[in-house]
């Protein structure tokens, strides 16, 4: 069962944003998953397990290797092991499990269309925390 509104997240999302899908999940598994959930092809990158970071025995996902400005980099995760060398690029997400009533993604939906408008969304990102 997929989140409500992924589908919807990606379409308002794709034009504003380069999505990324970045997990420390294998390949063929996340590929599998992705090639259900993303069907319009939306999602631009997908970086898996191979390209997270081992820090302290914890898998990391290390947004500088994305060669992107991170000024302008956001990562939606539920795992603040995941983001932690970038924690002012963070918008955490509580995990899923299988919640029909969960909205989530539709309501994160304004806010990242407003953060995209900013310079640097870090300085927007931070205050959340």
């Amino acid at each position: 069962i997929m989140r409500p509104g992924v589908r919807e997240f990606l379409r308002t999302m794709a034009p504003i944003y380069e999505l990324v899908l970045f997990t420390a999940g294998m390949k063929q598994y996340a590929d599998a998953v992705m090639d259900k959930v993303d069907i319009e092809g939306l999602v631009r990158h997908r970086l898996y397990r191979d390209a997270c970071t081992l820090h302290n025995g914890v898998l990391v996902k290390d947004l500088g290797l994305l060669g992107r400005e991170l000024r302008n980099v956001v990562i939606l995760d539920n795992s603040p092991h995941s983001y932690m060398l970038h924690p002012s690029n963070a918008l955490p997400i509580p995990s899923f499990f299988h919640d029909r009533n969960d909205r989530h993604l539709i309501d994160l939906s304004q806010f990242l269309s407003l953060l995209a408008t900013l310079q640097d969304v870090t300085h927007a990102l931070l205050l959340l925390h």
